[in-house]
């Protein structure tokens, strides 16, 4: 009992100085906003490095050291497939930095919505595009609620039960949400760069020193003798069709900036150069961390006790390499994941609820719409907290995480088109989203992995297909207005050319 006291010590030791430092970093970095434009962006000062950490905490959450280590464990080199959409997801947002920036800061936006709501100046859209995306955030801010469960289980190495597991990690992310709230994006931005380090720098050294470990160790010397098993993919061969790869991989780079998380970060960035900059680095840091975790995930799949429980491979490799404290370092990389992911989806969901359904329904000045969006994320941590804590083993939670992401890519008809082609119009976008979420919502209800009559295509990407004929078709039977087409031109000019500084934002 006393060996298992200490052990425990350390572990919650670890949780609770890292914790600590976070709490300390808010602290010292601590200022009121002084409008809800800097609450909700951050004032657009950050550089690229933050930029960088920033989207990938918004990308990479505590559940890649669970479900995506788990599945290369399980499914081998398909564990690949997420590195390979997550590399082109940040080319898109390469390739959007410009045109999206400068619109963000000629005209004040602040969301993902808000800038829908300007191309098509429709608050219809607006407010629909914010409520696809508070919608489809929330099983993952569950998800992510019951993975700080998974930690506390196993820093108490089993002692605590499920529920005082799941109560004090839910606790531990209702406490930072005090500064979420507080300072908004900034807070967020800042923490996200400390968390990053850790989360995903010291996560890439674990690796490398597990891969270029002693010879017994999960190294690469495993990796190069993987049975056959683990070398095939979905469609070369098995019960899923040819189409299946190709939709994973389509569905993560479409969907990589249609996440309000993800997209937002944009807007924090102080100028385009930052934002590419920063896309850049991104590459590096994601690309890099992942591909070292994908590469120990398989080189632990022939470990009995991992292959037993893949997805609690990333705490049984470590603790089984260096005991209760690289397990408590194991610990305190998913924590700063979780933390920073969770924050970053409940400060977005706050802002888009105050920005683009309050504030476009009644409008509100700068302190009610600071009021309303903390008053949402304390809601909204309050229901996901309920949720998690009512659904901890509801085996068919993680269809409703698979719907959201399914439903998420459908934003990306009228964002990317509207970005980039003058035709789409205001019905064309209201018509093609509704249409392809609610097929979307439907065919994945049916079908929550693959379609096998369509050879394995996703039931997101056929919904994707619908939603993209719907757009185009609509833009050509109803065309824009004559003042309608002067105004695009104009907006499409003002995305080409940098704002002069004294230039007020309009609408």
């Amino acid at each position: 009992m006393s060996t298992m006291t200490g052990s425990m010590a350390v572990t919650l030791g670890l949780l609770t100085a890292f914790f600590a430092l976070i709490v300390f970093v808010l602290y010292a970095t601590n200022r009121n906003a002084k409008s809800f434009s800097d609450y909700a962006v951050g004032g657009r000062s950050f550089s690229s490095w933050y930029i960088a950490m920033s989207y990938t905490n918004s990308w990479w959450p505590g559940a890649t050291y669970t479900a995506f280590f788990g599945l290369s464990v399980g499914a081998g080199v398909l564990g690949f497939y997420a590195l390979a959409y997550s590399l082109l997801g940040v080319t898109a947002m390469y390739l959007m930095a410009e045109r999206a920036w400068l619109w963000g800061k000629r005209y004040d936006l602040k969301t993902q919505p808000d800038m829908l709501g300007l191309r098509f100046q429709s608050p219809a859209v607006r407010v629909i595009a914010s409520a696809i995306g508070v919608v489809c955030l929330f099983p993952w801010i569950v998800l992510g609620m019951q993975a700080m469960g998974l930690i506390f289980r196993f820093a108490s190495f089993g002692q605590w039960s499920v529920t005082t597991c799941l109560v004090v990690g839910v606790a531990v992310i209702a406490v930072r949400q005090i500064w979420t709230v507080q300072m908004g994006m900034r807070g967020l931005v800042i923490t996200d760069l400390v968390q990053g380090i850790v989360a995903y720098g010291l996560a890439a050294l674990v690796c490398l020193g597990i891969l270029f470990g002693p010879a017994d160790s999960a190294g690469f010397s495993a990796v190069t003798d993987l049975p056959d098993a683990l070398l095939h993919v979905p469609g070369d061969g098995g019960t899923y069709g040819h189409w299946y790869l190709f939709s994973l991989i389509v569905t993560g780079v479409i969907g990589s900036l249609c996440w309000p998380t993800s997209y937002q970060r944009i807007y924090t960035a102080k100028g385009v150069r930052s934002v590419k900059k920063g896309t850049l680095q991104t590459m590096v840091v994601a690309g890099g961390f992942y591909l070292m975790l994908t590469l120990v995930a398989l080189a632990a799949a022939s470990m009995t006790d991992i292959a037993a429980a893949p997805q609690d491979g990333w705490f049984t490799l470590l603790y089984d390499r260096g005991g209760q404290w690289l397990l408590g370092m194991a610990l305190v990389i998913v924590l700063a994941a979780s933390m920073g992911w969770i924050d970053g989806c409940v400060q977005v969901c706050g802002a888009q609820i105050a920005n683009d359904i309050v504030h476009v329904i009644s409008p509100r000045t700068d302190f009610q719409l600071k009021v309303v969006a903390k008053g949402s994320m304390v809601v909204y941590m309050l229901a996901s907290a309920i949720v998690a804590y009512i659904a901890f083993d509801y085996p068919r939670l993680q269809l409703l995480a698979q719907m959201s992401y399914q439903g998420i890519v459908q934003l990306s008809v009228p964002m990317f088109l509207g970005m980039f082609w003058k035709r789409g119009t205001k019905v064309a976008a209201l018509a093609s989203m509704c249409t392809g979420f609610v097929v979307a919502a439907v065919l994945t209800w049916q079908y929550p992995d693959d379609m096998p009559g369509l050879g394995s295509l996703t039931s997101g990407v056929v919904a994707l297909g619908v939603n993209l004929v719907v757009y185009v078709v609509v833009a050509y039977l109803v065309p824009h207005s004559e003042p309608e087409r002067r105004r695009i031109d104009e907006l499409f000019e003002a995305g080409r050319s940098r704002p002069e500084p004294s230039l007020s934002p309009t609408r």
